[in-house]
């Protein structure tokens, strides 16, 4: 038997470790580390980078859906206006149309007028603002307005809001009165300076062509003479 040979000094001393972190030098353990180090820099870096681009991302979309709400919110509340050219010579060939004579003086009393609702007549010196108004207004005030050349838009108090609405919609931006009247034969009128035409379908087509032929215009004594300066009634919008 060949005898082994001992190891070399008291501990073992010579022989190489099992661990090969031992083996390495100082410096290139330190060389490790950094890298080590450069290492989870760069990930936490990167991750800082997604999330910001994340952030971002939502930010921006966001932003889109907050302006798009808006909007809508916009687009859904402001009134919409027809669009009329104005200053009609009148349009007798409209079906259902009535025209009348009547007189045009100021005066401070009631006036009992030959139309339902009145299509002109005496009135009071001071007009009516024109808009839309929720309550009954003064009959003698919203004749003034018709002599300017308005249309005065009167409709059943028991109209469906979704009928109003569309009602609404049919209406020019100025130059014209709308409000609830009290013992209508029909759905709603329209009135201008000795002319009116009674209709019942919110849709009818013939409202365009009375606004066409009567709006800023027609058989009014004062056409261009102003829808405002005047008084309000209670339940202007």
């Amino acid at each position: 038997m060949t005898p082994q040979n001992p190891p070399t000094g008291p501990s073992g001393a010579g022989r190489p470790s099992g661990n090969p972190q031992k083996q390495q030098t100082v410096k290139q353990q330190r060389a490790q580390q950094r890298e080590a180090k450069v290492e989870a820099f760069k990930k936490e870096r990167a991750r800082k980078a997604r999330n910001k681009k994340i952030g971002i991302v939502s930010a921006i979309v966001g932003g889109v859906a907050i302006i798009a709400l808006v909007v809508f919110a916009v687009s859904t509340t402001i009134p919409r206006f027809a669009t009329y050219a104005g200053g009609g010579k009148g349009d007798t060939s409209i079906e259902g149309l009535e025209t009348f004579t009547n007189t045009n003086n100021h005066t401070e009393d009631t006036v009992d007028y030959a139309q339902t609702p009145p299509a002109g007549g005496d009135h009071n010196a001071i007009w009516l603002n024109c808009g839309i108004y929720t309550e009954p207004v003064p009959n003698e005030n919203a004749v003034h307005v018709l002599e300017h050349g308005a249309i005065w838009v009167t409709y059943d108090p028991s109209m469906s809001d979704e009928d109003l609405a569309t009602l609404k919609s049919k209406l020019p931006a100025s130059y014209v009165l709308l409000s609830p009247f009290e013992g209508l034969d029909s759905e709603f009128v329209l009135s201008a300076w000795d002319a009116q035409l009674k209709l019942d379908d919110v849709n009818d087509a013939r409202i365009a062509d009375f606004f066409t032929g009567y709006w800023k215009g027609g058989t009014a004594p004062e056409i261009g003479a102003p829808c405002s300066g005047g008084i309000d009634a209670p339940g202007k919008v």
